[in-house]
């Protein structure tokens, strides 16, 4: 493209601050160095992550950002070393990369790349330690390696995952973050045999995504947990065949799925990142598919879990 090997000038959405409205700007993207592709972004979904690290509360605030890591587009360029991709491609960004060369990229047990693995606090590229975004010569940081909300932007190619051509990228954005999580949650870790139970903890798109594996995997009966009645209905197109909303119930809500499958569910997934849902997602699961309650407390911290 005439583009390659150029500074580009584009739109984006760049948060200066915890918690202060994004504001669109026109940014110089770089462009690619060893390693890396520049994309360009046609679509870009908002996940709740963005906005609990545009909140920045308990997270170390790194600004002026470029959120964004769910999203479709194609590639502009491509830098040194690069061969698996050419420009024209249609990609997805992936937070979590891949190097294909460690110990954990060629185990089937884990995904956590040395070199790729997820980083919240790094706003640089791992090649020199630069962004590859600027305004008036002034650096704005990455976000998750991908940072899409701006019409261009630099990726490791470990990063970025070729598809289809033929793909709407309005739609498989999703596939980016949100629907591969939950799907891959269900099907590559809890892994249930057909006929067994299952509880889902949160009905987004992570949790029916989550549904929607143990649908695909024959779980006999499905139990959908959210604070939202609302959500019931459309996890029934994903296969809930139970609707639990903790706010109906004096006791905690693992008791009462306890007590409404004979002992607990077969498989847990949970699907909102908090600390509380954690805890009843572990202890609804029954003993000797999970660990029997105690009356001592087992405490780690959530990311532990990740």
């Amino acid at each position: 493209m005439a583009t390659a090997g150029k500074v580009i000038k584009c739109k984006a959405a760049v948060a200066w601050e915890a918690g202060k409205p994004l504001s669109m700007e026109e940014v110089e993207v770089a462009p690619p160095q060893a390693m890396e592709v520049r994309d360009k972004i046609l679509y870009t979904a908002l996940c709740h992550t963005d906005v609990y690290f545009w909140e920045a509360k308990g997270q170390t605030p790194v600004f002026p950002r470029i959120l964004g890591h769910e999203a479709g587009g194609i590639v502009e360029s491509v830098g040194e070393g690069v061969t698996e991709l050419v420009p024209g491609d249609h990609v997805l960004p992936v937070f979590t990369g891949e190097c294909k060369e460690c110990a954990h990229c060629m185990s089937e047990e884990s995904n956590l790349c040395d070199l790729l693995r997820i980083n919240v606090d790094r706003g640089v590229m791992i090649d020199d330690g630069q962004s590859r975004f600027t305004i008036d010569g002034k650096p704005i940081f990455h976000f998750l390696g991908t940072s899409t909300f701006s019409e261009y932007t630099v990726i490791h190619v470990g990063c970025v995952a070729k598809i289809d051509p033929e793909a709407p990228l309005d739609k498989v954005c999703l596939l980016s973050c949100g629907i591969s999580t939950g799907l891959g949650a269900t099907l590559n870790v809890t892994k249930p045999k057909k006929g067994m139970t299952v509880a889902i903890f949160g009905l987004g798109a992570v949790g029916l995504a989550a549904m929607e594996g143990a649908r695909m995997s024959g779980a006999s009966r499905i139990i959908g947990v959210d604070l939202n009645p609302a959500k019931h209905e459309q996890a029934k197109k994903f296969g809930c065949t139970d609707f639990v909303n903790p706010k109906d119930h004096t006791k905690p809500v693992q008791e009462v799925i306890v007590e409404m499958t004979d002992g607990g569910v077969n498989r847990a997934v949970e699907c909102t990142g908090n600390a509380d849902a954690m805890i009843s997602a572990f202890e609804c699961v029954h003993d000797g598919w999970g660990v029997a309650h105690k009356e001592a407390v087992f405490k780690t911290h959530p990311m532990n879990f990740l």
